[in-house]
């Protein structure tokens, strides 16, 4: 399907399959740490000009939002995946209904879900654990921050419509300028007009609109072949079906890895104002470092996707290959950069005199940048099964690798000699279970003749 205008997309089911695939991913992997700037540019000049209190509210309040977005990230995702299967089919009728359907459909879980936050933001907090006195000035930030959540909807769902059809370039565009955006309004906010941590949340709610209209506008006017018909715009309870199921099992996937995050997040609360600023900044660091690879498995999916719709199994199989050891590279490289500059990189948000602060971030760090692969390999798992309509197994992986790392936690954390590492310490061994689990499957399949 070839756009009007300046539109490029990119056909997955022939050609080069490294080449191919890591051209569809750099632009995807360039605008999600992009993404990553709206929150680091918060956390940034917060910790810098607003104090360690205000660090510590702003990376509760991130890992917080992070959940409630991943909600609506699955649902996009989901949605994705089934725009790819059937735009390798060549099934346009078929998708265009799916496109309908589906944007009325997490265009209504997004609208409950923002009444739901704002409704039950005291009960949030209270779970939380949150500190007497981070309260206030994180209920401040939450309660701006929390109008950008239909902004995340549309973005994200346009995003992954084009991405679906090839075309990773253009979200990419829009979130640069909305990311440049956030950085000037979060100084000007802050700095000039001194609306403290209100401000920091309000420049990033007013970049989200940014990325997220500007996108849906420029779908509408500049991709017309994407836009349901009249005939396209009906109820198809087959169609919503399919595509519920596979949004569903996403957005639960999402959820459930974001909410044993925060789960864990209430535990580091316990420890104090010194280890909420530290895990708010090396977390930070962490995500920052690690979301290429994470992109690079929803850039895999879509390949998997198309190929699999397209019934091109030599190709997932060669694919397969190629994207473990490239991701494998990545993480290795990337890995040991974050473990040789972990004292630089935590002095970007925290000032050099926070001696404590700094040594929590860089333990934290140490531990998790020596693993990146198995995050990474994780990735590509979640990316494989969800592509191949097989959502719920992400499920069950992400269950595994959160369900150890909360209860790992929580046990070892409670252990007076090991304290707060035992946090630190769970996270690795969460990914490694669950990769094992997953290959284990995967190989299965192989030798049934599935792939």
């Amino acid at each position: 399907m070839q756009g009007r205008g300046q539109i490029r997309t990119r056909d997955l089911t022939t050609g080069s399959i490294t080449g191919n695939l890591l051209l569809f991913a750099l632009p995807l992997m360039a605008g999600n740490l992009l993404q990553q700037l709206y929150n680091v540019a918060d956390t940034w000049v917060v910790g810098r000009f607003l104090g360690a209190d205000a660090l510590a509210a702003v990376g509760s309040a991130y890992t917080l939002m992070t959940f409630l977005t991943s909600i609506l990230l699955g649902l996009c995702m989901g949605s994705g995946a089934d725009f790819a299967l059937q735009y390798g089919k060549r099934d346009f009728d078929r998708m265009k209904t799916g496109i309908f359907l589906s944007f009325v459909l997490i265009f209504a879980i997004t609208a409950l879900l923002t009444a739901i936050v704002y409704a039950g933001m005291d009960g949030i907090l209270w779970v939380l654990q949150v500190p007497a006195a981070i309260m206030p000035i994180m209920r401040e930030y939450l309660i701006f921050v929390f109008i950008g959540i239909p902004a995340t909807f549309l973005y994200n769902y346009f995003a992954n419509l084009l991405r679906a059809v090839g075309d990773s370039m253009t979200p990419l565009l829009f979130l640069a300028a909305s990311a440049i955006l956030n950085i000037v309004l979060d100084l000007f906010f802050v700095l000039v007009t001194h609306w403290g941590v209100a401000g920091a949340a309000i420049a990033t709610a007013i970049s989200q609109y940014v990325s997220g209209v500007g996108l849906a506008l420029f779908t509408v006017l500049r991709f017309r072949e994407l836009i349901p018909g009249q005939r396209h715009r009906r109820w198809d309870t087959g169609v919503l079906r399919e595509i519920a199921r596979l949004s569903g099992l996403t957005s639960v996937q999402q959820s459930v890895m974001n909410f044993g995050i925060l789960m864990v997040q209430g535990r580091v609360n316990s420890f104090g104002p010194s280890v909420m600023a530290a895990f708010a900044a090396a977390v930070k660091i962490d995500s920052f470092a690690y979301m290429p690879v994470q992109d690079f498995g929803n850039a895999f999916s879509t390949y998997v996707a198309q190929n699999f719709g397209a019934g091109r199994h030599d190709r997932i199989r060669g694919g397969i290959r190629s994207a473990v050891a490239c991701a494998a590279a990545f993480c290795l490289l990337v890995g040991g950069l974050v473990w040789l500059f972990a004292r630089p990189l935590m002095t970007i948000f925290v000032d050099r005199s926070e001696i404590e602060i700094l040594a929590i971030g860089i333990q934290y760090l140490h531990i998790e940048a020596a693993f990146y692969c198995g995050i990474g390999l994780l990735f590509l798992l979640y990316g494989y099964y969800r592509a191949i309509g097989q959502a719920g197994m992400s499920v069950v992986l992400t269950v595994l690798s959160l369900g150890t790392r909360v209860v790992l936690a929580y046990a070892l954390s409670a252990v007076p000699q090991i304290g707060v590492v035992g946090i630190w310490v769970s996270v690795p061994i969460g990914w490694a279970l669950a990769d094992l689990v997953g290959v284990w499957i995967l190989r299965r399949q192989m030798r049934q003749g599935i792939l």
